[in-house]
């Protein structure tokens, strides 16, 4: 256990694969989880349990979305730690890393009742609808605590490039989740309370899980040494870097819903093609994470050590694959964009609507892709001030576009000024590429 910086492994192609590779495999799985929820409940030949199940999922992940800086912010802390050689700090951050989920958590179940309450007043639904929703989210926020603590252990797991165990963790808990919904829902009929619950005991065992993935960390006393735990330095830096990271995260969130309401004013064919072709971005997402990822993770550990050709390697070697990955993607999209929209949607208005702006999808994955490869970079080195300043940037020049491309273009207008946004967060985090060297040269 030591503060003295280690000389960086060597950051290779395979290093990067080896990270990379099981976040896109464990990225694969989260729309199945979602299309067994809807599939379990749509046995019972009612509308009312799907739209139930899917609110209230809705809600409960918007809620719990909040605490997302928790796996960003500690895989970079956590990965600069090792890098230093300070491996109880490393044990240090995962016990804070915990208390600060278990703490949310509890304040997400005592102040459940305004919070649903608020949810529903925005996004009001049927009597029905509330009711068998108010149900699944009663049982399933009591697991808060367990799902906000699989974020911050998910990063602490990333940062030391052990993402085969972010793999199998991903896969114990939706394996869980699915053999219980079909048990409690198909055997026992216990309908949307069945989803509920299966989600709830996944959650609680997924943190078991997760905790025994972490087990080394608990071999050490650094993880109970109180006095490591609670310094005020570390505290308040683990504020800073957090804080920056929802400002960021609020901003981005902004940009996406004033997308989607800007898109209702073009017709319901309209707002359903784009909702279609989101999709793409998601899928895109998918796969540039775990490239990110492996960003965040080399990046922080060149940081930690003060080692820049391990930093600028690592940004490269990572956007290498970034960009291997996204150019498949574009010409994935453009090739089979019009088959994947048919599968999605069977409205042949639709279809055709999509099918006029699908173009933009097969730019998306090349133009986000310096915006997805820097966040990772920067989370990395914990420059979260810099990702904070040039999303409030990227946020201010959507809506000046959009003001100015809607009236002219439409909807076509709308995408544009969405990707405009992702080419200027990646440009202006370029721009301060540099200052991230030259600090850690310093």
């Amino acid at each position: 256990m030591t503060d003295t910086a280690l000389a960086p492994r060597e950051v290779t192609h395979g290093r990067v694969l080896k990270i990379a590779l099981p976040i896109v495999l464990s990225n694969v799985t989260i729309p199945i989880l979602g299309a067994v929820d809807t599939g379990v409940v749509g046995q019972m030949g009612l509308a009312a349990p799907i739209g139930a199940v899917g609110i209230g999922a809705i809600v409960l992940s918007a809620i719990y979305w909040v605490f997302g800086f928790l796996r960003m912010g500690t895989t970079g802390l956590a990965a600069q730690a090792l890098g230093q050689g300070n491996r109880a700090e490393v044990a240090a951050l995962l016990t804070r890393v915990l208390m600060i989920a278990f703490a949310g958590g509890i304040a997400i179940i005592l102040l459940q009742i305004p919070l649903f309450w608020a949810a529903f007043s925005i996004a009001p639904a049927s009597a029905e609808v509330e009711t068998l929703a108010q149900g699944y989210m009663a049982i399933r926020v009591w697991s808060a605590p367990a799902a906000i603590a699989v974020f911050g252990i998910t990063g602490w797991l990333i940062a030391q490039e052990r993402t085969g165990a972010v793999l199998a963790l991903q896969l114990w808990m939706n394996g869980v989740n699915v053999v219980l919904n079909l048990w409690f829902v198909l055997g026992l009929g216990w309908g949307v309370n069945g989803v509920a619950f299966a989600t709830f005991l996944a959650e609680w065992t997924g943190l078991a899980m997760g905790l025994y993935l972490c087990r080394a960390a608990f071999r050490v006393p650094d993880w109970r040494n109180w006095a490591r735990v609670f310094d005020r330095v570390k505290l308040l830096r683990m504020a800073q870097v957090n804080s920056d990271i929802l400002i960021r995260s609020l901003l981005l969130e902004g940009i996406f819903l004033s997308f989607m309401f800007l898109g209702a004013d073009f017709g319901d064919v309209t707002l359903a093609a784009n909702q279609v072709l989101l999709q793409f971005l998601h899928i895109t997402a998918f796969a540039l994470d775990g490239f990110a990822f492996s960003a965040e993770a080399l990046v922080g550990q060149a940081v930690g050590a003060r080692a820049v050709p391990a930093l600028r390697r690592s940004a490269i070697l990572s956007s290498f694959w970034g960009l291997g990955s996204a150019t498949v993607l574009a010409l994935g999209f453009g090739m089979f964009g019009n088959d994947i929209v048919a599968i999605m949607a069977k409205n042949a208005e639709v279809q055709s609507a999509a099918a006029a702006y699908l173009p933009w999808m097969v730019c998306v994955p090349v133009l986000a892709l310096a915006s997805f490869m820097f966040d990772g970079i920067f989370i990395g080195a914990t420059r979260t001030a810099d990702m904070r300043n040039m999303m409030l940037v990227s946020a201010l020049i959507f809506a000046g576009a959009a003001v100015a491309f809607l009236p002219v273009f439409g909807n076509h207008g709308l995408w544009m000024a969405l990707l405009i946004s992702f080419v200027v967060r990646g440009a202006t985090l370029a721009w301060r590429y540099p200052a991230l060297e030259r600090s850690v040269a310093e």
